[in-house]
């Protein structure tokens, strides 16, 4: 017998947008909190991240699995011919009703009407269907479930990607026990995608960089093709790729391709063999980031790419004559942040003549660097985070904060609550100030992680964080928090992805490998 598929009646949903993707190193450390056992129904069912406004009734609406269908409304500006939009129907369509086993339905559920068809009506002339997510990219969205039927409706074709992941949550099977799947609404990849280890990106330009810098020159790299089925993957589901090519410091196996780019090191008046941060003093430093910059620009559609600009070294610069000479030559002193500000300038202005936007990490910032108004400045550093947001915001510059996100940290018990405890905003700023904090990041670093372990760590901890930054600034129950999270942490099992739990319990889907 064919099974029936239910539905709370939704009265109104609307969310807003955020921005979300990476964060490492230490977070603040906070008192041990008792474990949460086990999860209550939540009134929000398991919606997560937790939309900014809500309204549910008890009532139900059946769903029919071989009748329903996610169609185009009459009047929207975006059809068949939307690619991101039809890749989403079907997508949806199979987390729905493919393959996952969801919870019962509460006994003595009221009896409703059937509910055979959800359309999206997108308003927008501007639609951007055939274009990728960008930074003024609209995510929000109203989704309406009712006697007379169910619409979602979006300015633009990323609320509705947004919006089929909330009407997902919602739906239920009545007699086998299954819930659907639906993503953490992250939107941001923040690919740092090369370091001090090792230099994967395959360039065409300088095909040298990975041949001699990456762990494995042929299995161990990410070619042109590669990175455009990334960029693509995540345009579909209304993610923005941004890469971050760390410089003056973090560059020690760009050196191993790329001759005189990095600083010689000296001991005694003599060259020791080592090599620092990159040279800033040579011409052909500025002419290879030109040439590398206007391929990777090319490359990656999004407006932003991030540049790095943390943790400097400054002793090998210290140890070399002839930066010695050009400080002295160029009014430095012995002030070495003016050599990094001098660095950073040039950088700055090859990625204005490329036409791209570019962000930084804090210590461009801290070291009082000359950098432009509209960069945006990352802070990651300590327990001081709150501080550091307000100096960046005084000094008018948009932030993304990351400090207290570092998902690489392990620490006993839920940290998750840690996490999702924090509260951007929550520093000693203005209105105006706080505007100007745009989002934050999640970050899972590599130093103790692969593909043996990344996921686990990543999932459901890095849920904790899209939901503080997707809610409203009032949803701060973290009883609420871990009922919901518990089903969702279940939904992420039954739809294969490792993720681990967050106190003890089971899964009715567990993984099957």
């Amino acid at each position: 017998m064919e099974g029936m598929w239910i539905l709370p009646v939704l009265c109104l949903i609307q969310t807003a947008g955020s921005y979300e993707s990476r964060l490492y190193h230490s977070p603040e450390k906070r008192e041990h909190l008792p474990p949460l056992g086990a999860p209550d129904p939540s009134p929000y069912g398991s919606l997560w991240p937790l939309p900014q406004e809500v309204q549910i009734s008890p009532d139900f609406m059946f769903i029919p699995p071989a009748d329903f269908s996610i169609v185009h409304g009459e009047r929207s500006t975006a059809g068949p011919e939307c690619l991101v939009l039809q890749d989403a129907f079907r997508r949806y369509f199979n987390y729905i009703f493919g393959f996952l086993r969801l919870e019962d339905v509460p006994a003595g559920k009221p009896r409703a009407g059937r509910l055979v068809q959800l359309q999206v009506i997108i308003t927008s002339e501007d639609n951007e269907c055939h274009k990728y997510p960008n930074v003024r990219s609209d995510e929000s969205y109203k989704l309406s479930v009712n006697e007379d039927g169910a619409v979602l409706q979006a300015s633009q074709v990323w609320g509705a990607v947004r919006g089929l992941e909330t009407f997902s949550q919602l739906v239920y099977k009545d007699s086998t026990g299954a819930e659907a799947m639906a993503f953490n609404k992250m939107n941001v990849f923040h690919w740092h995608i090369v370091d001090d280890q090792s230099f994967p990106y395959q360039s065409e330009a300088f095909p040298e960089l990975s041949n001699k810098g990456a762990y494995q020159a042929s299995t161990h790299i990410y070619n042109f093709i590669d990175i455009r089925i990334v960029i693509e993957f995540a345009r579909l589901r209304g993610i923005r790729v941004i890469p971050e090519f760390d410089t003056p410091g973090h560059t020690y196996s760009w050196g191993k391709g790329q001759k005189d780019l990095l600083t010689p090191c000296y001991k005694d008046g003599e060259p020791s063999g080592g090599f620092g941060p990159v040279n800033p003093i040579v011409n052909g430093t500025y002419t290879f980031i030109y040439k590398l910059f206007e391929e990777v620009g090319k490359l990656f559609p999004d407006k932003y790419i991030h540049l790095g600009g943390d943790e400097v070294d400054f002793s090998c610069w210290k140890s070399n004559p002839d930066i010695t000479k050009f400080m002295a030559e160029h009014g430095f002193g012995t002030d070495y942040c003016k050599l990094e500000s001098y660095y950073v300038q040039q950088i700055l202005g090859i990625m204005s003549k490329l036409g791209k936007g570019y962000m930084v990490w804090q210590e461009i910032f801290d070291n009082h660097d000359q950098i432009d108004p509209d960069t945006i400045v990352e802070v990651w550093k300590g327990n001081k985070y709150s501080e550091e947001l307000y100096k960046v915001t005084a000094a008018g510059f948009s932030a993304i904060l990351s400090a207290p996100w570092y998902l690489d940290y392990i620490s006993v018990g839920q940290d998750w609550r840690n996490y999702y405890q924090v509260e951007p905003l929550n520093f000693n700023g203005t209105e105006q100030q706080k505007k100007l904090v745009i989002g934050g990041e999640a970050c899972l670093w590599g130093e103790f992680v692969d593909a043996t372990n990344l996921t686990p760590r990543l999932w459901p901890r890095a849920s904790a964080v899209a939901e503080r930054l997707w809610s409203s600034v009032k949803v701060t129950s973290v009883q609420d928090a871990y009922n919901r999270l518990v089903v969702h942490r279940c939904r992420m099992v039954g739809r294969g992805i490792s993720a681990e739990p967050l106190y003890v319990g089971f899964c009715e889907n567990e993984m099957d490998y």
